[in-house]
């Protein structure tokens, strides 16, 4: 027997007893699992449901912001981020390569559809198979791609060319309202954070457009892949709300245009101007030079507020309006009675104030003081007829000291500047004192709306985005009543003459077949030191007029701050003004159908449905009513018309008839604007109108073929200015000159 044998013997002996023992142990830990169903306090079904339980997000969409009409300003749209993958190992076969094989080639070919340089994509590409990156990015050129761009590098079969999809906000109008509707995105900073920047409504009813993400849960096998049996928990999105804003595209159409042409003709450094509704307070349109694209951001880093909110500036002779409701209020206002222009001392101790020609116009009467702005007129008025405390209430009554609370973020209140005498005679004429552009309009819905002073607001209505349903809708709110029925029409009625007199500063805002009341306004400007602007353009200039004077539906403020007017011009800063009120006043009157005043001593007729009739009866059954028909085209049969069937028109007055044939431009010589308009809205022209009065040049000339697109430009002058011209071979403009020379007077 081998002596070592024992030993082997035992040897095994052990090793069977600790192997019997392990065996146990697992046995008894596998019954344990099975009969408890837990490992170390844990539930095995609560882990391995959440290995292969999976959980996913469902984007909600940001609500849309529209106009009153249902147009779209806001919207999600689907934008994508162009990637190009880099790793060789997401290629399985050879022949389909799924990453960036030639970066040349692809280079070349990135380069003709995106907006950056061959070297450049080429460059980012190289570094990043040098640095074995498995993707990289084409920065702001790869962003916010649009689909079709995506389509276009599709078609290319670029391999390892792909797309990351996101959601973007879409201002589909470009410069509309930019500062008033707004942005909002999410900004990457350097240390990898994210931060998010909005202003305007965007900003101000963010919880409203934001919407809540649902989430999907689902079984999922060891990949990761949705098992064909699995259960399935949807929690829908739910998308964020349509905000309907009171803004009418046309209308601010019709302001955007405007300020783009005085921009272009005078540089100011600033221009505000606001379009209301009095009956309701509604903003039909808003807007400010410099502004911003929204989508690109150009410009937002010359002007971040908005100025009509956010600014408070001393509003000029303007402020004359609601010192004189408040005078005709307390029955202290005689048109009648006269007094000495051209300096006033409100106390012995302080310097006179002065009229701004400094002597006056001798002895005047109140309402001729009104018509010529006179600041003398106004300290009279504050101190010796209502008294400064009085006045002071009507300062409150009117709202310059709170702001109004429109839906919109920054607003700022007023400043009034009431503790000294002199303050409390400044404030009465537009100085010192600062107030901003939304509380001026506030103010003036009470004189245009028989004394109720409604409070502004941008915000129509809130709707749910899935369903249609109205979540809230903003109804006219009045806040105030300064002033009686009564009164407020007295106002109007002097305001009138301040247009219509010659000797009124408004003469530049008479409009054709429209009366308008209202008042202009010069106001210093703040320099270095306290001390205001020194040279003749350098002012605020501003007019604030409604229309039509007796039932005003429109009110308009425009303010232009120290435009560039030189030669004659100079000083002069009705013209830039009216150059925006004038055209803005005008096509919004027509496009409301806010009839002539002469609409009333005319024969008015309903306009039948011409569409797919004759041309030739047509035209001869319009001509038979009395009816001046032109025809737009060269075709036989109607397809459009303007005004639209139902109508009620003018005998007399110009109907367009659209046909199947080439559309061409008509001679428009004698043209008032609102016939242009017609033709412009039906072949879809852009219109861009100079002066006022009746068509004397057109850019498009007769039986010129019309495109969708194309650009009308129509100079207007009045028949005086006509005349003016043919009698001096438009050689001189004395009599123009004359005739407008309120115009050269600041006030």
């Amino acid at each position: 027997m081998n002596k070592k044998q024992p030993y082997m013997n035992a040897g095994a002996a052990i090793l069977f007893v600790i192997f019997g023992l392990l065996f146990f142990v697992l046995l008894y830990r596998f019954y344990s699992i099975q009969i408890t169903g837990e490992v170390g306090g844990q539930p095995l079904t609560a882990k391995a449901q959440q290995k292969y339980s999976k959980e996913g997000m469902i984007q909600a969409a940001r609500g849309d912001i529209l106009d009153r009409n249902g147009e779209v300003v806001a919207e999600d749209a689907a934008a994508y981020t162009l990637v190009a993958i880099l790793d060789k190992k997401m290629t399985t076969n050879s022949k389909k390569p799924k990453h960036v094989k030639d970066p040349n080639k692809t280079a070349k070919q990135l380069s003709q559809i995106i907006d950056m340089d061959e070297s450049e994509i080429y460059r980012v590409l190289s570094e990043g198979i040098k640095k074995k990156r498995f993707q990289v990015e084409f920065g702001k050129a790869g962003k916010d791609i649009s689909h079709q761009t995506k389509k276009k590098i599709e078609a290319l079969g670029i391999p390892g060319i792909t797309f990351i999809r996101d959601s973007k906000r879409f201002y589909p109008n470009g410069i509309f309202a930019s500062h008033l509707v707004g942005y909002k995105e999410s900004i990457v900073q350097e240390d990898g954070t994210n931060k998010i920047v909005s202003m305007g409504i965007e900003k101000q009813l963010d919880d409203e457009l934001t919407g809540k993400n649902g989430k999907i849960n689902y079984e999922s096998d060891l990949w990761g892949y949705l098992l064909p049996d699995g259960e399935e928990k949807i929690t829908p999105a739910q998308n964020g709300n349509d905000i309907y804003l009171t803004l009418d595209k046309k209308i601010q159409t019709f302001l955007e245009d405007a300020m783009d042409q005085a921009v272009k003709q005078y540089k100011p450094k600033k221009i505000i101007a606001i379009v209301a509704d009095p009956k309701t307070g509604q903003i039909l349109a808003m807007g400010q030079r410099p502004t911003f694209h929204p989508k690109t951001k150009e410009g937002i880093d010359k002007s971040w507020h908005n100025e009509a909110i956010e600014t408070s500036y001393e509003p000029g002779s303007t402020m004359k309006i609601f010192t004189l409701a408040a005078a005709i209020q307390e029955n202290k206002f005689d048109p009648n009675e006269t007094y000495q222009s051209g300096a006033y001392r409100v106390t012995p101790k302080d310097q006179p104030i002065h009229d701004h020609n400094v002597s006056g116009w001798g002895p005047i009467t109140y309402l001729e003081g009104v018509q010529r702005s006179s600041n003398v007129a106004f300290a009279k008025i504050a101190k010796e007829k209502l008294g400064f405390d009085k006045f002071r209430e009507y300062l409150s009554k009117f709202g310059f000291d709170k702001p109004t609370g429109i839906e919109l973020p920054g607003e700022t209140s007023g400043k009034i500047q009431y503790t000294y005498p002199i303050e409390k005679i400044t404030t009465a004429y537009g100085q010192g004192t600062a107030i901003t552009a939304i509380q001026q309009i506030q103010a003036a819905t009470a004189i245009a709306n028989d004394g109720k002073m409604l409070k502004p607001h941008v915000v129509e209505k809130i709707v749910n985005h899935d369903t249609g349903k109205t979540i809230k809708e903003i109804t006219p709110e009045v806040v105030s009543t300064p002033i009686s029925a009564a009164t407020a029409s007295k106002v109007r009625d002097i305001l009138e003459t301040v247009v219509t007199s010659p000797k009124g500063t408004g003469g530049r805002y008479k409009i054709d077949g429209y009366s308008v009341a209202g008042k202009t306004g010069t106001a210093n400007i703040p320099g270095p030191g306290g001390r205001y602007l020194q040279g003749p353009n350098s002012y605020m200039f501003s007019f604030l007029g409604m229309a039509p004077k007796d039932n005003p539906k429109l009110i308009v403020y425009v303010a232009v701050q120290e435009p560039q007017l030189k030669g004659e011009e100079t000083g002069q800063g009705a013209i830039p003004v009216s150059a925006i009120f004038n055209p803005v006043m005008q096509n919004s009157l027509h496009y409301l159908n806010i009839q002539p005043s002469t609409v009333t001593k005319a024969t008015v007729k309903k306009l039948p449905n011409l569409m797919g009739q004759s041309v030739e009866e047509a035209v001869k059954s319009l001509n038979a009513d009395g009816y001046d028909t032109v025809v737009l085209g060269s075709g036989t049969k109607i397809t459009g018309q303007l005004p639209e069937a139902g109508t009620a028109i003018l005998e007399g007055e110009k109907v367009i008839i659209q046909t199947d044939g080439d559309l061409t431009a008509p001679d428009m010589s004698g043209w008032s604007l609102r016939d242009v308009m017609k033709i412009a809205n039906l072949a879809g022209l852009k219109l861009n109108s100079k002066g006022k009065g009746y068509v004397v040049q057109q850019n498009l000339k007769p039986k010129a073929v019309l495109r969708d697109g194309d650009i009308l430009i129509v100079d207007l002058k009045t028949p005086e200015e006509q005349w003016e011209e043919a009698k001096k071979g438009n050689k001189e403009e004395k009599g123009k000159t004359e005739e407008n020379s309120e115009d050269k007077v600041q006030d």
